[in-house]
């Protein structure tokens, strides 16, 4: 059983969010707790405002200290795992899905605007994370990315767990590709050792189109799975 808490500014993105496919099942079966706490709550200003304008100069708005010190004191989170959604952190992969999966209890705080107040990062030394080298208006979609990922990890939760072993990044090489019926459709066919029903050849084929697949996609974790498997 995990609990992710997510302090944002925008709690009604969520609702549709935890209430639909794999969230609401991990959910169901008790594997999963989703609290979304809404950072205005906490806001001591009459008009519950939670930005203002940075020290120094500079564009745009940042989130201030004091509402969400306040949401974290006063919902006991300061000794959960702190994550941060930043475009500066570390960017996320399975792997570090995975190491938070086996948590007990996460916190992610969404950022917004032009960030928050290095204060409360510092104070609870969060880790900042991020999903590439590029901008969004805010932090709800990455905070809502860490959670499905998260949550297919949880076990019992996917009705196939051995999919997990065979995901895409859980090995060195991207996934092959995939058919389903019909075997034909508009003149393109299923490749052939696929329906032969030889084990060995199937996976050696497997095997082929996934390097095929990296080398073409994925330069460097091609380069890497060479390295490993000279």
């Amino acid at each position: 059983m995990i609990k992710i808490n997510i302090l944002t500014i925008f709690p009604n993105l969520y609702e549709a969010f935890v209430a639909e496919t794999i969230i609401n099942k991990a959910i169901q079966k008790d594997k999963l707790e989703i609290n979304v706490i809404d950072i205005r709550e906490y806001s001591k200003n009459k008009h519950k405002k939670v930005d203002d304008y940075p020290y120094g100069g500079g564009e745009g708005m940042l989130l201030m200290v004091q509402p969400i010190d306040d949401a974290i004191i006063e919902n006991n989170l300061s000794s959960s795992k702190m994550i941060y959604t930043s475009p500066k952190g570390k960017t996320i992969d399975q792997n570090m899905l995975y190491d938070l999966s086996k948590e007990e209890e996460v916190t992610i705080l969404v950022g917004r605007y032009e960030g928050v107040d290095q204060r409360v990062l510092d104070k609870y030394e969060f880790e900042e994370v991020s999903i590439g080298d590029f901008i969004l208006t805010g932090g709800d979609l990455v905070a809502q990315i860490i959670v499905d990922g998260v949550s297919r990890l949880l076990p019992g939760v996917l009705n196939n767990e051995q999919s997990i072993v065979a995901d895409t990044f859980t090995q060195e090489l991207l996934e092959h590709p995939q058919y389903t019926r019909p075997e034909v459709y508009d003149g393109m066919k299923v490749p052939e050792v696929l329906l032969s029903g030889h084990h060995k050849n199937i996976e050696e084929w497997k095997l082929n189109q996934q390097i095929k697949e990296t080398k073409s996609k994925r330069k460097d974790l091609y380069d890497e799975y060479k390295r490993k498997n000279k």
